[in-house]
């Protein structure tokens, strides 16, 4: 895309938008705006695999598509539905008129009483937009292997109309937390990322990009006691959107450091389950800031 010419282009324009974007990231968004191949962007929940897509349809000025998954998501929710009441209405219209039943039926599956669901939308533009096929791994086998036209092809077969292809092919990201295995036919089809958690620097300087205004020193503790925690076995790993609200929760609080009663009263920002309070509680709010000094 002309937007973004090249790896120097995505880092700066991701960086002005808000996202720390390191190099391999970069270079596998690169491969996919330049091979017009899907990617597939797997990793734990939390590191930031939505945002990538919400980042580069900002960064190229073009729409966000959003399907979310989940199970039981079928075509109707996710390509096209018929707008029956409209058809009944056409049927009752066309009820004295001089047509065949034949031609009746073919008017009703016309495009007019089409209801366009993402993936349809996503190929009917007329200007290409970012395709965000959202935890892929949610949606039963069956869905996957629907997919694989769309994804190989760009395009979408409706049994009343035929094969639908692309006006102009969108940008395609899934992502996957990989709560099962996605299969091998749907691999072939896209490019490839794992998507980490940050390490310490990259995730001080997303919250400084964040909150331009934080102390270096709030920033960097909280982030030592996030990273800390996703060592332990949480029922809610603590993402970076976690961090975020936490460095949020402790600046609308009034703290400039990390102290314990600040910790005390913010934790719900952190933490997303009543287990992991009571346990870092239990354990200790002095023991949790001891990691700040030993870390």
């Amino acid at each position: 895309m002309d937007h973004l010419p090249d790896l120097n282009a995505i880092q700066e324009r991701f960086d002005e938008l808000g996202y720390v974007v390191d190099e391999e990231l970069a270079t596998i968004l690169f491969l996919m705006l330049r091979l017009g191949k899907p990617l597939l962007l797997e990793g734990n929940p939390g590191v930031g695999k939505t945002e990538v897509a919400n980042v580069l349809a900002a960064s190229l000025n073009t729409e966000l598509i959003r399907l979310q998954c989940y199970e039981g998501l079928d075509v109707h929710s996710a390509v096209y539905e018929w707008n029956y009441q409209k058809q009944l209405l056409s049927i009752k219209i066309q009820e004295n008129s001089s047509r065949t039943e034949s031609e009746k039926e073919h008017h009703i599956f016309g495009e007019e009483f089409l209801l366009k669901r993402p993936l349809l939308q996503s190929i009917t533009g007329a200007k290409p937009p970012v395709l965000l096929i959202d935890e892929i791994d949610r949606a039963d086998e069956e869905f996957e292997a629907f997919l694989l036209e769309l994804l190989s092809a760009f395009q979408i077969s409706i049994p009343e109309l035929g094969t639908i292809r692309a006006s102009s092919r969108p940008m395609v990201i899934l992502t996957s937390n990989r709560t099962r295995e996605l299969s091998d036919a749907l691999k072939r089809r896209c490019l490839y990322h794992w998507v980490n958690f940050p390490d310490l620097d990259k995730e001080i300087q997303i919250v400084q990009k964040h909150l331009p205004g934080i102390e270096q020193a709030l920033a960097q503790n909280l982030v030592r006691i996030v990273q800390h925690l996703r060592n332990k076995k949480l029922d809610k790993t603590p993402g970076i959107a976690e961090t975020l609200d936490w460095a949020r929760g402790l600046e609308a609080l009034g703290y400039q450091t990390l102290e314990k009663e600040g910790v005390e009263k913010s934790l719900g920002c952190l933490l997303k389950s009543a287990n992991d309070i009571e346990r870092v509680k239990t354990e200790g709010i002095e023991n949790l800031l001891a990691t700040i000094e030993n870390g």
